[in-house]
């Protein structure tokens, strides 16, 4: 049985952290954001107007090529934030925000419209959900240099579109309270993820 299980959440929020947990711990299959490879990133942060586009892009031709092949997986694989975000959140918030120029935003849009009906879906989400202060506390925390420039603002016009996101979806989601659940540093905080994560698996 394939079983695509989307960890969401805003930059921060721990999820590569909790899906490594999570194959340790449970032997599920991660397939990990490839933040580091996008060439544009670096220069994102520095000028977000300039790059937007370009690094939007990357990220939603990598998605794709991930999922096209996921079918060749077995069992219960972990997506590291899923392609309907990149389009939902992040894109559309550099539209709005007016880095992405309306005429890019349709080329984009229609892009991922080609893309999405070869697309398998996820069954379920688990939602990361954090204050801003908290992801400060944890971009400060893993030390990605590129990160620095990273404002309150930035970080609570996502958290904003995020909730609108959550509230239309169609899947399960398991929602996990990052302000209160520190999986990073308590062990307890951990087992409880764990079991939480694995329930949510097993009922789906």
């Amino acid at each position: 049985m394939i079983l695509i299980i989307g960890v969401c959440g805003n930059i921060g929020a721990g999820k590569s952290t909790l899906i490594e947990m999570l194959e340790k711990e449970l032997g599920y299959i991660p397939v990990y954001e490839i933040v580091e490879e996008n060439p544009y990133l670096s220069d994102f942060y520095k000028d977000m107007k300039k790059w937007a586009f370009s690094s939007q892009l990357f990220f939603l031709i990598k998605r794709f090529d991930f999922l096209k092949r996921v079918n060749a997986s077995k069992g219960i694989t972990l997506e590291d934030r899923t392609i309907n975000e990149d389009v939902e959140i992040f894109a559309r918030n550099l539209h709005e925000m007016g880095y992405i120029s309306d005429r890019d935003w349709k080329t984009y849009t229609a892009l991922f419209k080609t893309f999405s009906d070869h697309l398998p879906q996820p069954t379920g989400f688990v939602y990361l959900k954090a204050s801003v202060p908290t992801l400060i506390n944890h971009v400060k925390r893993r030390g990605r240099s590129f990160e620095n420039g990273i404002s309150a603002e930035y970080l609570r016009r996502l958290n904003a579109l995020y909730e609108k996101w959550r509230e239309k979806l169609d899947s399960p989601v398991l929602t996990l309270d990052c302000d209160s659940l520190d999986f990073v540093i308590s062990k307890e905080d951990r087992k409880t993820v764990i079991r939480k994560v694995a329930d949510f698996v097993k009922d789906l």
